[in-house]
């Protein structure tokens, strides 16, 4: 299956957020890997998807209380 990067505008403001999703990203199915870069303004969270789609990464957020728009690109 090919990889996709998949870039969301996140309300994750620092570490303490970023922990709360962190077991939920690890641990879903068809993600390779994330990272969220909390100094950005608009708190980008990346994520590697080998299967994965935005939705699905949208509702884990979403689950645990942030926001995540996808940024289209």
């Amino acid at each position: 299956m090919e990889r996709k990067e998949f870039k969301f505008k996140t309300t994750l403001n620092c570490g303490g957020c970023v922990s709360k999703v962190q077991s939920d990203l690890d641990n879903a199915e068809g993600i390779c890997h994330w990272n969220v870069d909390t100094a950005n303004p608009d708190k980008i969270l990346t994520v590697s998807s080998n299967g994965i789609t935005p939705d699905e990464v949208a509702a884990i957020i979403k689950k645990k209380g942030f926001k995540a728009e996808p940024i289209a690109g």
